[in-house]
């Protein structure tokens, strides 16, 4: 009988390693390169904060402390969030740009809403295209 029930476990183990692997989801995908660059503003690593920005920003920005000076000065809530969560999100173009609602308790007490917008790049992964911020939590929608 132990025989038997090993030889279900080995044919189980078998067909489990033989499936291909599934991507991962893109809505998660995205989210965790946002939490990883908030993470990065919040221990103040420029280098790593600037590694999420899509080509156009680096464009804009072509130096991770011009990139990191101008998230300090125009984006605090992101740069130092007390708190955040994710609200909605969308894909569109079959995953060519995600959006995502960050909602964001400010240290300074006030409410915000990012919307992230997520751009596919030609590796098949995501880099972060642009982040605009409102003074306000309630859900609009994307």
């Amino acid at each position: 009988m132990r025989a038997l029930y090993a030889v279900l476990a080995l044919c189980a183990a078998t067909v489990l390693f033989s499936l291909p692997a599934r991507a991962e989801d893109p809505i998660d995908a995205t989210r965790h390169i946002i939490e990883d660059q908030i993470t990065a503003f919040l221990k103040d690593d420029a280098e790593a904060a600037y590694s999420f920005a899509a080509p156009g920003i680096k464009a804009m920005y072509p130096d991770k402390n011009m990139f990191f000076a101008m998230v300090k000065k125009s984006y605090e809530p992101v740069y130092h969030p007390g708190n955040y969560a994710f609200g909605r999100s969308r894909s569109i173009d079959d995953g060519t740009m995600i959006y995502h609602e960050v909602l964001i308790s400010g240290r300074d007490g006030k409410d915000w809403t990012a919307i992230y917008q997520m751009m596919r790049q030609p590796d098949g992964g995501y880099k972060i295209n642009g982040v605009q911020i409102v003074p306000n939590t309630e859900s609009k929608g994307i």
